[in-house]
């Protein structure tokens, strides 16, 4: 399948594309691997929260609509119901603190409240300089090395405030 850029259908009216031209050829290039465009909602949004700078705003989800030639209340429904998609915007990095029983039993309470500390933001904000945003998340698959988290895409576990600390300050230098 080609997705077309300039395919013309209803509910999706004057906006502005930005996607970039290599985002537009992993678009293509995906496409060739679902049966439908609706199929392709899931993979376009994340191509379009990259290229949207971390979230997806209404602009986003439209955009996303108007490349697959689907109704952006489709798109939209597919965004606000998954978890890994943000609608409003992030910082740079993303913090995911497990909050499951094992995690829990293992301290990521306290590990929160270190984190609500050291940051100085709460749950589902970002610090002022846009660098993290703090979430929870319901079990990340690392029961073994409880508590643990994500950075982005990366995995820490067996955490303690020293751990959290030389973490955050590597990504700190890497910004």
């Amino acid at each position: 399948m080609k997705i077309q850029i300039n395919a013309p259908h209803e509910g999706v009216d004057n906006i502005k594309l930005r996607f970039s031209a290599q985002a537009v050829k992993q678009l293509d290039k995906l496409a060739s691997h679902y049966p439908t465009k609706k199929s392709l909602i899931i993979p376009a949004l994340w191509i379009a929260q990259r290229e949207y700078g971390g979230s997806l705003t209404s602009e986003a989800v439209k955009e996303v609509a108007y490349r697959l030639g689907v109704a952006d209340t489709e798109v939209d429904g597919v965004a606000s119901f998954y978890t890994m998609f943000s609608l409003k915007p992030r910082g740079r990095n993303i913090i995911r603190l497990c909050d499951s029983p094992p995690c829990y039993l293992m301290g990521s309470t306290s590990l929160l409240d270190y984190l609500k500390t050291s940051l100085g933001i709460d749950i589902g904000t970002t610090t002022s300089d846009g660098a993290f945003t703090l979430e929870t998340t319901s079990c990340l698959g690392a029961c073994g090395v409880a508590p643990a988290m994500m950075l982005n895409d990366e995995m820490f576990g067996n955490l303690t405030p020293e751990k959290i600390d030389a973490i955050l300050e590597n990504r700190r230098k890497e910004l």
